[in-house]
């Protein structure tokens, strides 16, 4: 078995990153499992890609979801106008569930290019920015090793 599937190394934690950005924004459920599996094949780090998948909660998800029908619609040059909020018309928690999915499920095409299109741009950023992080943080190790070396050798 691939050791990076397990290991933080430089190369597996920002391909888990970008995978679990994918599995969390393509996949409504079971992404966690969805995210494992996907690292198999791209040697990704398992647990990163699982963790990762969170940054769509209750809380992130329908700000995410508009801003993929606004990226949708500005791509598409849809002259729709703006629908409101299906939350508030409904009385209820379960009218509310119900209301945004047959929203959603109504703006199709525009929904659909701008969530392919917020995937890839936040799977793309999340990789630089690991890889990024990754490189800086190393950086700062060798240089602070660096520095502790040579701290006690002048007489």
């Amino acid at each position: 078995m691939e050791p990076g599937l397990w290991r933080f190394n430089r190369r597996s934690v920002p391909r888990g990153v970008a995978l679990g950005m994918v599995a969390g924004f393509l996949f409504p459920v079971a992404q966690i499992a969805i995210a494992a599996l996907f690292a198999l094949p791209f040697r990704a780090n398992v647990p990163v890609a699982a963790l990762t998948t969170f940054i769509t909660n209750p809380f992130t998800t329908p700000f995410l979801w508009f801003l993929a029908y606004k990226i949708g619609s500005w791509i598409l040059h849809s002259d729709a106008p703006a629908i409101a909020q299906p939350a508030a018309e409904a009385t209820g928690w379960l009218q509310t569930i119900t209301g945004a999915f047959h929203w959603l499920w109504a703006q199709g095409p525009a929904f659909g290019l701008g969530l392919i299109v917020l995937t890839s741009l936040c799977a793309v950023v999340g990789y630089a920015a690991t890889a990024l992080g990754w490189r800086l943080w190393i950086a700062r190790k060798w240089r602070h090793r660096h520095a502790h070396s040579h701290s006690g050798n002048h007489i």
